[in-house]
């Protein structure tokens, strides 16, 4: 991230910088995920394409872990439901050119996001999906897809911060806002690697 967004980097609060610093982390919150139930279909066939949830609820445990390997950021995402069931969200981060990443939920599906940091607060903007076949990346028109993404990361103070994360159809509208959490406990790295 930091490579990423060059000297934007350092207008980033404590909080920011942390949660995404090299080595392995380990954040602990609370999330809320809502969405329309008549989007209930589409999710159960996202979940088995590995991306996002098929739950919603109100204050759930939430534990994110992120780690570098070579080029990639890994990110496993675990999720408490108040039944006590889990989910996990799995997906990995790579560099995309100037500026952006793309985010796989699995070897073919992506997100190709351009984060930029307005007034202390990390902002992303979803450029287009992705299919990636071999080397080629396809794109993916957003309306065909779940929409424009955005997501905004804000600093509490110099240890929490909220994401909210929000998916807007042109047909549809609204979809959500899908995730929107707050990390009331961020644990300290615990390694050290090479920067994405």
């Amino acid at each position: 991230m930091q490579t990423i967004l060059g000297e934007s980097w350092w207008q980033l609060p404590p909080a920011l910088q942390a949660h995404y610093g090299n080595g392995l982390t380990v954040e602990h919150g609370r999330m809320d995920i809502e969405y329309p139930r008549c989007m209930q279909p589409l999710f159960s066939v996202l979940r088995l394409l590995g991306a996002l949830v098929d739950r919603s609820g109100h204050d759930l445990e939430t534990v994110v872990e992120k780690r570098l390997a070579g080029e990639r950021q890994h990110w496993r995402r675990r999720i408490r439901y108040a039944d006590g069931r889990a989910q996990r969200f799995d997906s990995y981060w790579v560099a995309a050119g100037a500026h952006q990443l793309i985010e796989f939920v699995n070897p073919l599906l992506g997100l190709q996001m351009a984060p930029h940091v307005k007034n202390g607060r990390l902002h992303y903007e979803g450029v287009r999906f992705v299919l990636k076949l071999g080397q080629r990346l396809l794109s993916i028109p957003e309306w065909l897809a779940l929409g424009h993404t955005t997501i905004v990361e804000e600093a509490l103070d110099d240890r929490r911060y909220r994401m909210d994360f929000r998916l807007r159809h042109p047909l549809l509208g609204q979809i959500s806002p899908f995730w929107s959490a707050t990390i009331v406990r961020l644990c300290p790295i615990l390694g050290s690697g090479p920067k994405i």
